[in-house]
Order: C-alpha cells, then sequence, then structure tokens
C-alpha cells in the first residue's frame, strides 16, 4: 500500500473534503497539522512547492491539493498510485 502524507490545518473545509475521499477508498494516511508551526509550513513549502492546505504526497511524490485529488481520482489514475 502506498505512503499517503497529508498536510492540513484545523478547520479547512478543503482538507475535510480531501480526508473524506481517502476515507471512502479506504486508504490509510498520516495526517500532518501544521497549525501554528511555521517551521513545519516551510517544509511543507519546501517539499510540495504549495502553499495552501491540504498538500497531499503519495509515495514520497507531492500531487497538490484537494481538488488535484479529486482530479487523479476522476481520470482513473488515483488509484493505481495508491497501489503502488
Amino acid at each position: 500500500m502506498a505512503k499517503v502524507e497529508m498536510y492540513t490545518k484545523g478547520y479547512c473545509p478543503f482538507c475535510v473534503r480531501a480526508k473524506h475521499l481517502l476515507d471512502k477508498l479506504d486508504v490509510a494516511y498520516r495526517e500532518i497539522p501544521i497549525d501554528g508551526d511555521s517551521e513545519l509550513r516551510q517544509h511543507m513549502i519546501s517539499l510540495t512547492g504549495g502553499h495552501t492546505v491540504p498538500q497531499i504526497v503519495i509515495n514520497e511524490q507531492p500531487i497538490g491539493g484537494c481538488d488535484d485529488l479529486y482530479a487523479l481520482h476522476a481520470a482513473g489514475k488515483l488509484e493505481p498510485m495508491l497501489e503502488a
């Protein structure tokens, strides 16, 4: 199974939506809250290039945010990534 990490903030509707899809697909993921942690936020930015949350990383490959996750799923590309 794939290693999935998601950088989030406490109340973020896009984070909730992304977690919902991963839960629906029965995907285990590590949630990394960045609330109030500027060092962790900087790490997220340097790792993913993204400044907004969620930032999702699958098998050490940044895939972007919630919309990117749903687009991969709609295109049939998410499940193969998760099986790798």
